[in-house]
């Protein structure tokens, strides 16, 4: 096995627990979560699962930038993520990106503090919130991750 096929292997790996967490926390964690009578016990057992899906995710996520980059470098199509055809490299890239900053920056920093002090006042609320946040984010994810497939298999561009 050479380093391109292992560097693709992490790729889909870190991938398919990146995204496959997210779709099972948002098609079968919150919906089940949203029918407790109590929205503030919702949102503290969402807290205890998304802690424990974090602290993956704080690994997969990166390994699937890192392999994506390694896979970048080693083939040299960094100019391919100007191309407008290539579109769909820029997107995986500023996913990516967008979860990197979720996860290291902005839960860090706001889901801490500010978050709790909102669940504290509106619990109901901020549950809606969190369910829309992860349907968008699931959406992008699982969009960007089909057309990264279509893609580098040249049915898109």
């Amino acid at each position: 096995m050479d380093d391109l096929t292992l560097a693709r292997a992490v790729h889909v790996l870190a991938v398919i627990h990146w995204i496959g967490g997210v779709a099972f926390v948002t098609a079968v964690i919150l919906p089940v979560l949203a029918v407790f009578d109590e929205p503030s016990r919702s949102l503290a057992l969402f807290e205890v699962i998304e802690h424990r899906f974090s602290a993956q995710v704080k690994v997969s996520v990166p390994l699937a930038g890192f392999s994506g980059a390694y896979m970048a470098w080693r083939v040299d199509s960094w100019s391919q993520f100007l191309e407008p055809a290539r579109w769909w490299l820029a997107a995986m890239a500023l996913v990516w990106a967008l979860f990197m900053a979720l996860l290291f920056v902005v839960e860090p920093l706001v889901l801490r503090g500010p978050f709790r002090r909102r669940v504290a006042a509106d619990p109901a609320g901020t549950f809606r919130i969190i369910q829309r946040a992860h349907i968008a984010l699931l959406a992008m994810g699982m969009g960007v991750a089909a057309a990264g497939v279509l893609g580098a298999h040249g049915l898109l561009g």
